[in-house]
């Protein structure tokens, strides 16, 4: 048997305002814009699609699952995210010394960069 992740999806309240700050963020294609949802794909075809879920409760306590994202550039990374309109949680620092954050998307999806 063969398995391979297709998609990662994150609960919203408002799929149509949150994907213009995913899709500036990781640089993907917004390929599906529904009632229910949007839908981000890689352009290069290799990461997981990101569906962002309409849902109708609102997000309570901190996520079980998040998205982490990898930098060259942390700073300029960091500078480029929060400009979008993320919000800097906290930063730290990885085990080996290097700097890490936990932003929040503009609807609060809590999100890691490194």
């Amino acid at each position: 048997m063969s398995i391979q992740l297709g998609y990662i999806t994150v609960d919203c309240e408002d799929s149509r305002s949150l994907a213009p700050f995913w899709s500036a963020a990781l640089g993907w294609d917004v390929t599906y814009d529904g009632d229910d949802g949007a839908l981000l794909v890689d352009p290069a075809g290799v990461a997981p699609k990101l569906f962002l879920q309409v849902v109708p409760e609102p997000k309570a306590g901190k996520n079980r699952a998040h998205i982490d994202l990898v930098a060259d550039d942390y700073q300029a990374e960091l500078d480029r995210l929060t400009g979008l309109g993320a919000r800097l949680l906290r930063d730290n620092t990885t085990p080996d010394g290097r700097p890490s954050a936990v932003l929040a998307d503009p609807q609060g999806n809590e999100f890691c960069l490194a």
